[in-house]
């Protein structure tokens, strides 16, 4: 079991950040925040998909003015990402939303971010303090160097940017706060995220890193940069940043951290990697599965196998299932054996279960309920292989 650092829990909007609450997925709308239905659009993909939270850049006037209109029609607690201009972000808290996010790189008055503090302080807002390793406060050029204790001169600097607008804040009594300390890449990041774990502060982690790149390298990389920290204890919520869609970014984040929690969120899939030994035509097949795991909300274990070796013991160990070979194939269901069918009707059979899954999870969700863990029992007897 994984021991999670100990910090102080702050709310955005509903959402438990820190102390004992599960970890939380946030991600960023990609839309110009003007275009308040694409925004909106964006917002109910990204909810669908699992997120818990969403950032939205408020850069401009207009921005700003448009936000009251999202935060009203928003179905997950709005973060106004704040850049420079110090004034937006007190039309952001003016708009209504549940988290402020400051960069110390480019707002560095300490009046005003006092002023901001003081506002966020009267509406009971948080503020997350986001540090990027390429918009540090003092410019200067990222060096390769290591400090003392060996720590990256990059991932200090960070750090101490992170603490200097922690100073600010406290200064004013101010202390519903979260910090993200990010980097491009994935040592810089572990190590700045471990130094300020390492300090004596009870401060909640943001964990991502920053410009990880496109969908396949990029989740290679979050995963390795979120997940090592996550395994350590380190981090309270997280966001996968890609050059992709919000929700795309929210199936990343929720498949890092089905692999570490004890108590998944969503389903998993398992399937062969394909060998000298593969009997049916896996790649296809799997991409009908995960699209259609795609709706499937409650945490079950799905396995796709293309074998005899590996496959009957995968499909007995899943709660739903195929496995196949010479041209015909078994579909498994809670361990057992629900029936024997072509090949050619494999897949098409185990999507109309997952269909069949995926109905009734929105229909709890609807009505307020819990998701179940698992699936119910085969409703008939099974059906020996042959």
């Amino acid at each position: 079991m994984i021991q999670r650092r100990k910090t102080r829990p702050i709310k955005v909007g509903s959402v438990v950040i820190g102390g004992a609450a599960p970890i939380s997925v946030q991600t960023m709308t990609k839309t110009p925040t003007e275009d308040v239905k694409g925004t909106l659009e964006q917002i109910a993909r990204a909810a669908d998909a699992g997120a818990d939270i969403i950032r939205v850049t408020c850069d401009t006037k207009e921005a700003g003015e448009t936000l009251r209109e999202i935060v009203k029609g928003s179905q997950l607690p709005i973060v106004a990402d704040i850049h420079y201009d110090a004034p937006l972000a007190l039309m952001a808290l003016d708009a209504g939303i549940q988290c402020l996010r400051l960069n110390p790189g480019n707002i560095r008055q300490p009046e005003k971010v006092a002023e901001i503090a003081r506002r966020c302080q009267a509406l009971g807002v948080p503020i997350r303090i986001g540090v990027n390793a390429g918009s540090l406060p003092d410019r200067k050029k990222l060096a390769g160097g290591r400090g003392e204790g060996g720590i990256p001169e990059v991932a200090q600097r960070m750090v101490d940017a992170a603490l200097g607008h922690i100073a600010i804040l406290e200064e004013h009594g101010f202390q519903d706060i979260k910090v993200s300390l990010k980097a491009s890449d994935v040592l810089t990041n572990i190590a700045a995220n471990r130094l300020f774990a390492s300090l004596d502060n009870p401060y909640p982690l943001h964990l991502g890193l920053t410009e990880s790149g496109p969908t396949k390298t990029g989740s290679i990389k979050s995963a390795m940069g979120i997940g090592i920290l996550l395994a350590e204890g380190i981090g309270d919520t997280i966001r996968v940043s890609l050059v992709d869609e919000p929700e795309e970014e929210v199936r990343v984040a929720r498949q890092i951290l089905a692999n570490l929690q004890e108590k998944p969120t969503g389903p998993n899939l398992i399937a062969c990697p394909t060998c000298g030994r593969l009997e049916i035509k896996m790649v296809p097949m799997v991409a009908q599965v995960e699209e259609a795991l795609k709706r499937v909300k409650r945490p079950i274990n799905v396995s796709v196998m293309g074998c005899v070796v590996n496959g009957p013991g995968e499909g007995m160990h899943a709660d739903i299932g195929i496995a196949g070979g010479q041209q015909k194939g078994i579909l498994y269901r809670n361990g057992k054996v629900v029936a024997t069918m072509p090949e050619a009707e494999l897949v098409a059979a185990l999507v109309t279960q997952l269909d069949q899954i995926a109905t009734e999870d929105a229909r709890l969700l609807a009505s307020g309920q819990p998701l179940p863990e698992g699936i119910p029992e085969p409703e008939k007897e099974p059906v020996p292989a042959g």
